[in-house]
């Protein structure tokens, strides 16, 4: 069971919850003997003594946080370094570790992946960070084992930074977010709301932490209830869970578009601390005697029951039950998303599936930041114990999130009990999650224990006509899938005895691989750079005027970052600005790069001081129409750009990537309903790009046509919460583009045309 509050709650001692209205405080002053306002309460949250603590500004409404620890991986740290590097970077002014679990193939071509470790090596020397080798540990894993700390804040390159199980509040954003840390200056937000998630209850045996939190995400995605608000985990239920599966649920909340995530901490994350001997690091975190959140979840641990999240989004959940009932209801309702998803341009269907009534999968994956733990591996193992996964098509893989985790699961023998069966035990990878490893055949199905089923993100490509999908589910049903050969099935339908083994950490691997400089800089250091390791190009600061041409339009409910710029092969890419831009929308908008850079010919002309119309002739009747009624538009204070529309662009991935192609490509602005996640419009924001806002409703423009927003830079300093716009047909056609919130240093980098721009004056 899963209750949504309509409005806020108070909790009062932690265990009872009171729902806010009239009556509240007459019934919280009864049961308590005091009264509490709602201001006050709402301080005794552990997500407000949290972020208290870690605001450098006197108003708690307006946060300027600075962060304990930053940590990045092999996609992101170059990027983010080399940001810093021109914007005048000389040490780490915290701790930050780089660690290379994505473009661990080093596969040839691009930027060869060997080359961005060798750059996260001798950064780490130059400026006093920690390196964190391929296959060693997944950038997540590293963190809870080595960096998490109770009432600590944690700022990561990655959209899964999540580490609230531990007692320690972790945020994702883009790259230009740590930049801004490393140049000590501070995460600039509002106060979020913080909402309850009230845990009581036991998991019956064979549910997973990635059941519950396919169901919370299932309940909460769609309806926006936590979106930019900070989940907070309380109530008796979490003493009944341990460790592991605290994490496993907390790693995927950001899978419901939450800003962060904190929990109640006890014995068992003391413990956690021990065993990985840093008991100093533990703190006891638990929410006042009367605490107010603005909504609030309860969930009865009790009645989850395996989940499966068909494709194309972690948030289309059924149980495993419930999908067997119904499979050719529910697939046929898959093939009707995926025409959305898809855009029609291959022909998709799970149906071909269905063998004697019962769904047969291709592959099976139990990998990285969620389901790579021991825990989750041990109860696997347990499950498959003397079976076999068969000969057919069906194959296991299992990806131990960290190199101590795989060498205590071969001390305990549980490698040996998988590979018996004909799993395979790979090394501490992230590509089964963005598509770098183990991407199915065309139209083959995958479960796994990963964070995301977007489209596409498993690797395949639909420009080749290839499709492959995901359906994410936990451990143990794919490991009861797996012994059932390939037939979904869920844990809770075999008889199995979980073993529970003890898990003892060992770093000395660590000790051994791990370039740790202490925090101490070295200047003397040469960076080395590989030949498809490039400088950002130059870019322009805002014009008094803009010319834009829409050169996409996605109408999709969602808009993943997958989507915007795909993940994949192109990471090794992720060190070239100009290589990488030349994917973005690929899989989703193939045209959209050549329309991009015709329209960025024009600007590059305007800047060079010549006439735009020479290289793009279709502007000569565009300003003629704008400077009837604008007649002071002109070469030297109008600039030419691009822009898109997505009705909700930026769920998934923190990767600033897909703000920044967009504006090396020469885009100006996106045009949304809204934004999926705060990350995305930062990201956004840091490039230079105005996070234009539409109202709901027919748009006043189309793919291809052009839009003229004049006085747009004296609008932003001006502190205007919208401007007028126009699109430009036989004459002027006005429309509203909204702004929205705006911080003064937000402002300032729209300004200036880009963070690195704003940093060197």
């Amino acid at each position: 069971m899963i209750k949504l509050h309509n409005g806020g709650a108070y909790l009062l001692n932690g265990m009872e919850i009171v729902a806010d209205g009239p009556q509240a405080a007459a019934e919280i002053t009864a049961k308590t003997g005091c009264e509490v306002s709602k201001e006050e309460a709402a301080r005794q949250t552990m997500a407000y003594g949290i972020l208290e603590k870690h605001n450098t500004a006197s108003d708690m409404k307006k946060l300027k946080i600075r962060f304990d620890k930053l940590t990045s991986h092999d996609i992101t740290y170059v990027g983010i370094i080399q940001t810093a590097r021109a914007s005048g970077l000389e040490k780490f002014p915290m701790p930050y570790v780089l660690t290379t679990c994505h473009n661990s193939l080093c596969a040839v071509g691009g930027t060869i992946n060997e080359d961005d470790h060798m750059f996260g090596l001798t950064c780490a020397k130059k400026y006093g960070g920690v390196y964190v080798p391929p296959h060693q540990a997944v950038i997540h894993q590293f963190a809870r084992e080595m960096l998490a700390g109770g009432g600590k804040m944690i700022l990561g390159s990655d959209s899964h930074t999540r580490y609230g199980a531990l007692g320690t509040m972790a945020i994702g954003e883009g790259g230009p977010e740590l930049v801004k840390q490393l140049l000590n200056k501070t995460y600039d937000i509002n106060m979020p709301g913080v909402v309850g998630v009230y845990l009581t209850g036991k998991p019956v045996l064979g549910v997973g932490p990635q059941d519950v939190a396919l169901a919370i995400i299932g309940e909460v995605f769609g309806n926006g209830y936590v979106n930019n608000k900070v989940m907070e985990f309380v109530g008796p239920g979490v003493d009944n869970l341990s460790v592991d599966f605290r994490i496993g649920v907390d790693v995927m909340t950001t899978e419901t578009t939450c800003l962060s995530s904190i929990w109640k901490t006890d014995d068992a994350v003391k413990e956690f601390y021990e065993i990985h001997g840093r008991t100093e690091d533990y703190a006891e975190l638990n929410p006042g005697n009367v605490a107010y959140y603005d909504g609030m979840i309860e969930i009865d641990l009790s009645t989850i029951r395996p989940m499966i999240a068909m494709p194309f989004h972690p948030s289309n959940t059924y149980t495993i039950e419930e999908l067997n009932a119904n499979l050719m209801d529910i697939l046929d309702d898959c093939e009707k998303k995926a025409l959305v998803s898809l855009d029609g341009a291959v022909n998709f269907t799970l149906k071909d599936k269905v063998r004697d009534g019962k769904l047969y999968v291709e592959q099976g994956i139990i990998a990285g930041c969620a389901g790579g733990g021991f825990e989750n591996i041990c109860d696997a193992a347990d499950i498959l114990r003397g079976t076999s996964i068969g000969a057919d098509e069906f194959t296991l893989s299992v990806y131990p999130a960290s190199t101590p985790i795989y060498m205590e699961l071969v001390r305990n023998g549980c490698v040996a009990d998988l590979m018996e069966t004909g799993a395979v035990i790979k090394t501490a990878f992230c590509g089964p999650c963005f598509g770098a490893g183990d991407t199915p055949a065309n139209n083959g199905l995958s479960i796994r224990h990963s964070t995301r089923n977007f489209p596409n993100r498993e690797g395949s490509k639909l420009q080749n006509g290839q499709i492959a999908s995901v359906a994410l589910m936990d451990a143990r049903s794919i490991a009861a899938t797996a012994a059932n050969k390939g037939y979904l099935t869920a844990a809770t339908d075999i008889d199995v005895i979980y073993t529970k083994p003890k898990y003892f950490f060992d770093k000395r691997i660590y000790d051994n691989r791990v370039y740790d400089s202490k925090g101490v800089a070295d200047p003397s250091v040469d960076i080395k750079f590989g030949p498809n390791i490039k400088d950002w190009p130059a870019m322009e600061a805002l014009t008094d005027n803009l010319v834009l041409k829409v050169v996409s339009e996605i109408h999709d409910p969602v808009t993943t970052t997958d989507e915007l710029i795909p993940s994949g092969e192109t990471s090794s890419y992720r060190s070239n600005p100009l290589g990488l831009a030349e994917f973005t929308l690929s899989r989703k908008d193939p045209a959209y790069v050549g329309r991009a850079k015709e329209v960025q010919k024009a600007e590059k002309a305007r800047v060079a001081g010549e006439h735009p119309r020479d290289v793009l002739p279709e502007l000569v009747p565009v300003m003629e129409v704008i400077r009837s009624s604008f007649p002071d538009a002109k070469r030297d204070n109008t600039g030419i750009g691009s822009t898109i529309f997505a009705v909700k662009p930026g769920d998934g991935s923190a990767r600033e990537q897909a703000a920044s192609c967009q504006k090396v490509l020469g885009g100006w602005a996106n045009i949304a309903t809204e934004y999926a996640t705060k990350r995305y419009r930062s990201n956004l924001i840091n490039w230079g790009m105005l996070p234009f806002i539409i109202d709901k409703g027919e748009l006043p423009f189309a793919n291809g046509d052009y839009l003229f927003v004049p006085g747009i830079r004296q609008a932003v300093i001006d502190k205007a919460s919208e401007v007028k716009a126009y699109v430009v047909k036989d004459q002027l056609e006005e429309f509203t583009l909204r702004l929205g919130d705006l911080t003064d240093d937000e402002r300032e980098i729209i300004l200036k045309g880009c963070l690195i721009n704003y940093y060197r004056g």
